[in-house]
């Protein structure tokens, strides 16, 4: 079953990290390790919101988001994706951008190096925000109670997300930005590190603003149809199953386009935080969507998404870490691994305390006790 499910993610893990090696040795082959298990890491709370989605669509439509869906988010949003980003920042064309990554990659770093400001403020804005809002979301489960509960309680304020992360910006673009990454003709990065910010800011709000879009139209597309069917047995009719599933099948597909965008942006992102070299980052972010398909299917098989409730808290923890090592880079360097294992060290310990959480509700039923109240039980760390 593992083997059916991840064995392409296998063979394409041994390729990359073959390839990196190839390409820069060892140092190469961490890069790339370490950029394959942050892709993983933030992105299982990717994996198990498309399995909740993807398990309502008929095989059809699963077929087709396990297959044109992952074209999409594999070679569109983290392979080409990066390229964009340092065309745009350097104001290069792309194919000039690709042209330089791999014939002259002294110059290629040296455009990314002068274009990183501007890089780390739009992509912590935007990271910024994603955990920020979950943060300040009031669940029923919490990981770290005593911070979250407090926080919970504050997000009850409107707009107070955007207005930490303006906060955060501006004082990221007096303090970091007028000393960073100076050349000739460029004596202030304050006003690209605000631009840049706010542009992180708006893409942030338009995505999730898609998302709530489709969200709502797949919700008011799924109640029409249940109605119509409704009527259509009252009245004796034949109902057209297919083309009703159709619809919903097909809003199901673009909001989870979106969604799969959104979340694939912070690891692209992120990455930047890692190395600027766009040949192993491509590598890395590619293993780490072959992964994330594979976790799709696998949770999908398996029905198991409420296994390991802190995981998708400890991915947002790795998030929220990584906006403040991008807005921090944009003055100081800090070594890439660092910033890698700090991803890791906060999903091994979200899944620590899920394995921890479980033991204790399976103890607490095998002696009989009520075990209903499982928020409490869970925020207990």
């Amino acid at each position: 079953m593992v083997l059916k499910t991840f064995g392409w993610s296998f063979a394409v893990t041994a390729l990359g990290l073959v390839a990196a090696v190839l390409i820069d040795g060892w140092t190469a082959f961490g890069i790339v390790l370490i950029l394959s298990v942050l892709e993983i890491s933030l992105s299982f709370d990717n994996a198990v919101v498309n399995a909740g989605i993807l398990k309502k669509m008929s095989p059809f439509w699963q077929k087709i988001f396990l297959t044109i869906g992952v074209l999409i988010a594999v070679f569109g949003m983290r392979l080409v994706f990066p390229v964009v980003i340092v065309a745009i920042s350097a104001s290069l064309g792309p194919i000039e951008a690709v042209d330089l990554a791999l014939n002259d990659p002294n110059r290629y770093q040296e455009l990314v190096t002068d274009a990183h400001p501007s890089i780390a403020a739009f992509g912590g804005m935007f990271l910024l925000m994603i955990f920020l809002d979950f943060i300040f979301e009031d669940r029923d489960i919490k990981w770290l109670g005593w911070i979250e509960r407090p926080l919970a309680k504050l997000g009850k304020v409107d707009m107070l997300s955007v207005c930490i992360a303006l906060i955060v910006l501006l004082v990221s673009a007096l303090y970091f930005a007028p000393q960073a990454h100076l050349h000739a003709g460029h004596a202030d990065k304050a006003e690209t590190v605000l631009l840049s910010g706010v542009g992180g800011l708006i893409t942030y709000l338009i995505v999730g603003g898609l998302s709530s879009f489709f969200e709502n139209r797949l919700e008011e597309e799924e109640e029409r149809e249940h109605e119509a069917e409704e009527e259509a047995k009252r009245e004796g009719k034949p109902v057209s199953a297919v083309a009703l599933a159709g619809k919903a099948a097909f809003f199901m597909f673009l909001y989870l386009e979106v969604l799969d965008a959104s979340f694939s942006f912070d690891g692209v992102i992120g990455a930047f935080a890692i190395t600027n070299d766009i040949i192993l980052m491509a590598l890395g972010l590619g293993i780490g969507a072959m992964y994330v398909r594979s976790l799709t299917v696998y949770l999908v098989r398996q029905g198991t998404l409420d296994d390991y409730v802190y995981l998708e808290h400890g991915a947002h923890y790795a998030i929220g870490a990584l906006a403040a090592i991008l807005l921090v880079t944009i003055r100081f360097e800090i070594n890439e691994l660092v910033t890698g294992l700090t991803g890791v060290i906060l999903i091994a310990w979200s899944f620590w305390s899920s394995v921890r959480r479980n033991n204790a509700l399976a103890a607490a039923e095998g002696k009989g006790e009520p075990s209903d109240d499982k928020a409490e039980v869970s925020s207990g760390v």
